[in-house]
This record gives C-alpha cells, structure tokens and sequence, in this order.
C-alpha cells in the first residue's frame, strides 16, 4: 500500500505524534514537549520511518525528534507511531535548516541523523543537498559535547562530500567511516537502506563526536 493510499488516523489522534516549527524564531522546550528530560535525538528526512519504527521502541530512555520536507509522510509517520501506542517520538513537516538554525537550543540533542539524504544528483540542483558547510555548523552547534552525528548514504560521491564538508567543522572528530559490506545484526535500518542491501549495492556510513 503506497503512503498516499494508506488509512490515517485523525488528525486529533495523531496530535501526541506531532510537533510544530514555530512561527517565529522561537526556541523550542524540549523537556516540555516530551515531558521528561531523557536524552534527545534528532532524525533528518525520516522517509516512511523505518528508523524510527525501529529505534524508538528499542530506546525507552530516549527522546525521538523527527523533521520530513513532505508533509503526507509526516502524518503517515506519525500515523505508524500511533498505533504502536509509542511515546518517546514527535515529528514535524518542514524544513530541516531552519528547525536546526532556528528553533533548537545549543547543545540540546545527544544525536543527529542523517540517512540516505536526497543526492540531487543535477549539478544546478546540488544547492539543494541538506548536508552541506551551513548543515554541519548548525549540527555543531546544537549537538552537546560527547553526543554524535551519525551518517549513511549509499552514493559514494556524496559520502566523500559529506566526509570533507565534516572534516572542515573542528567541533567535530570523525570515530569511524567507510564502506559498510553487511548489515550489523540489530541495527535499525531505513527503507532506502533495506533496498540497497536487497540491490546489493554498498552501503557508506561515518559516525562523527562532538568535541
């Protein structure tokens, strides 16, 4: 069943599932929103939420914050969430630069998450890659010290523009990068991950701390 044709909730039953970008250049209050003050995580384009499916339900004890440009796989997302009666996820439809530029405090998130980003593959369209020099700075900025930003993509070229766009932020100290063969058992996966295992096409993942 494709996300467009699949059965909502409504929109009153996914409202624990769901987080708004402020109007305005607002902080958000995440022990508020969540009610605790558990570690929070941060996953950026979530797609149909393999991830998330997989990761909350495997981490009581964190936090789950989760931004999608596409505002169907927001609510499909959240959805999915709902009837897993799970409490530790918000997710949100908008854009992901400004909920990180704007709208989250400094050294608020334990991790952020990168999988599988759109690779634009166009030359003129590249601007429009979310990883980028002003991505990294903000991640930077709202990752605390000793928390992580974790990557994957299974294009190469955009990997090593990822890794050199990393390398160029000092907050930063890549742990461990490369070209994954295999899956690692018990890792939450996305949806375009699963499909490059299944097409047996290499998977790229880095893991960077913040200093």
């Amino acid at each position: 069943m494709s996300v467009r044709n699949s059965k909502r909730l409504p929109l009153e039953s996914l409202a624990p599932y769901l987080f708004t970008l402020p109007a305005t250049e607002e902080l958000l209050d995440l022990k508020q929103l969540f009610g605790n003050e558990n570690p929070f995580e941060l996953e950026v384009g979530f797609g149909k939420g393999a991830f998330l499916i997989e990761a909350v339900p495997l981490h009581p004890d964190r936090n789950y914050l989760g931004i999608e440009i596409d505002k169907g796989l927001a609510l499909y997302v959240a959805t999915r969430m709902a009837k897993r009666k799970l409490a530790n996820i918000k997710v949100a439809h908008g854009d992901a630069g400004r909920l990180l530029s704007q709208h989250l405090p400094a050294g608020s998130l334990a991790a952020v998450h990168v999988y599988f980003p759109d690779p634009w593959w166009k030359k003129k369209h590249r601007k429009r890659r979310v990883f980028n020099e002003a991505f990294a700075e903000q991640a930077a900025r709202v990752i605390q010290p000793g928390g992580y930003l974790h990557i994957a993509t299974d294009v190469a070229e955009y990997f090593q523009v990822m890794m050199g766009t990393v390398a160029q932020q000092p907050a930063f100290q890549l742990e461990d990068a490369g070209r994954e063969e295999r899956a690692e058992e018990a890792k939450p996966e996305t949806n375009f991950e699963k499909k490059a295992r299944k097409e047996g096409r290499p998977v790229w993942r880095a893991r960077a701390v913040r200093r």
